[in-house]
């Protein structure tokens, strides 16, 4: 079983060495400059701000061009994860007796009592039940969150209610139609395939099934009288394939990810996916910077599965440092630490339910999973429901609500910021008094 337990993004490297992409490079001009001309070989994409990624068949020589240039602040290579081949999602138990005395009226679910983290806290739960059961759902607001990960299955029957659609946008013409740089991209890009232009397209297909799975803990549909249901009663999903199957993304992936999500309107980002390198590099930590200066994101992040302490050995991205990103461990439904899970008192701030998490999968089925890649959606979903009581909430005024919120364990005060385990009952009735 132990080889079953570990399916998430979140995986150990064997090599800390890391490997660049040839054909792209990352340039930052200084304030009041501009972008030196490099020729019709080049094609120049501008992330945000004064920061661009140069796309040409060997940017070697345009490094070395650059690098003393007076207009450029600093220029960084495009650095990928190992790979990594992932583990396949492994069939739900019977349900646990827990389950039994979940007592969930709400739920028309059929499949919602395999969900063991919606029970209450004192069952090792997140308070799903009991916060429903108490403040509802009436009056509030749709909040849109994006799963960068493997892509999502934006024909499940559990999703395809709650999906993020981007409604300036005709599917399948080929057309740029609302004229945001991307085509025909109507639920999300995908970063991993680009046209010739180098812009990410828009097919955004699951062909894993990590993305589809924390989709679903996040937010799969309530109340449909299908399968589960997801933490957020009021959420859109928006499905960025940016994460291979075989896990070795990229920095500027990731950066252009998180760019477009922001400026297409999501709130909260979950990054269920890391890296044991960095190369000091400045891309990620400016662009969590930009888009919570800019767009009001909150980054949720999963603390890796290595059971190693990160702050001894720092894991990426969780281990950027920012206001606006919060990172996650992992626990079982016996209450403790999952066994995987890597913990830091300065580096991880909470911990949510991640092992044996049940949830959707491609091609309408249902099965388990285990990580802190499960922990992170579950935090997702947890703080998607109190942004949509609380919109007003900043990205960080809800990460403290979120950790000032938790369950405390014991055990725990030595291996995170907060102590304990996220808790969505007491964080509702904790932003209620935020003014």
């Amino acid at each position: 079983m132990k080889f079953l337990l570990l399916s998430t993004l979140v995986l150990s490297l064997s090599s800390l060495q890391a490997a660049v992409t040839p054909t792209e490079l990352v340039v930052k001009v200084r304030a009041g400059k501009t972008l030196p001309d490099f020729g019709s070989q080049s094609k120049v994409q501008n992330l945000f701000g004064n920061v661009y990624v140069i796309r040409n068949n060997d940017v070697s020589v345009l490094e070395k061009q650059l690098k003393n240039h007076p207009n450029v602040e600093y220029t960084e290579r495009n650095y990928r994860a190992e790979k990594s081949p992932l583990p396949t999602p492994v069939p739900a138990p019977r349900p646990p007796e827990e389950n039994k005395s979940m007592n969930a009226p709400q739920f028309n679910d059929p499949q919602v009592g395999k969900v063991w983290s919606f029970a209450d806290a004192s069952q090792n739960g997140v308070s799903v039940n009991a916060a429903y059961k108490i403040h509802g759902t009436s009056a509030t607001e749709t909040i849109t969150v994006a799963v960068v990960d493997t892509g999502i299955d934006t024909n499940h029957e559990d999703l395809k209610d709650v999906l993020w659609k981007n409604e300036g946008e005709i599917p399948g013409n080929g057309i740029d139609d609302d004229g945001n740089g991307y085509i025909d991209d109507v639920y999300g890009i995908n970063t991993l395939v680009r046209d010739s232009q180098g812009r990410a397209t828009g097919n955004n297909k699951d062909t894993h099934s990590h993305g589809t799975h924390v989709s679903g803990t996040i937010g799969a549909k309530q109340n449909n009288g299908i399968g589960i249901a997801g933490i957020a009663s009021n959420v859109k999903i928006m499905g960025i394939r940016t994460v291979p199957n075989n896990s070795d993304e990229t920095d500027v992936d990731v950066a252009e990810s998180f760019i477009y999500a922001a400026k297409n309107g999501a709130k909260i980002i979950n990054c269920s996916f890391g890296k044991r390198s960095n190369e000091g590099g400045n891309l990620i930590p400016e662009t969590l910077k930009y888009i919570q200066d800019n767009y009001g994101v909150l980054v949720i992040a999963a603390a890796g599965n290595d059971s190693s302490d990160i702050d001894r050995t720092p894991t990426y991205p969780a281990s950027h440092k920012s206001d606006n990103l919060l990172i996650v461990a992992s626990t079982s439904n016996s209450g403790g630490m999952s066994y995987f899970s890597n913990y830091g008192k300065v580096g991880v701030d909470v911990a949510a339910p991640g092992s044996s998490i049940y949830s959707t999968t491609p091609g309408n089925r249902y099965e388990s999973m285990s990580g802190t890649s499960m922990a992170s959606p579950t935090t997702a979903g947890v703080a998607a429901e109190v942004l949509s009581h609380y919109p007003n909430l900043t990205p960080v005024q809800l990460k403290q609500v979120l950790m000032d919120s938790v369950t405390k364990v014991e055990r725990f005060k030595d291996k995170m910021v907060a102590g304990g385990r996220i808790d969505l009952l007491k964080a509702l009735e904790l932003a209620r008094t935020i003014k």
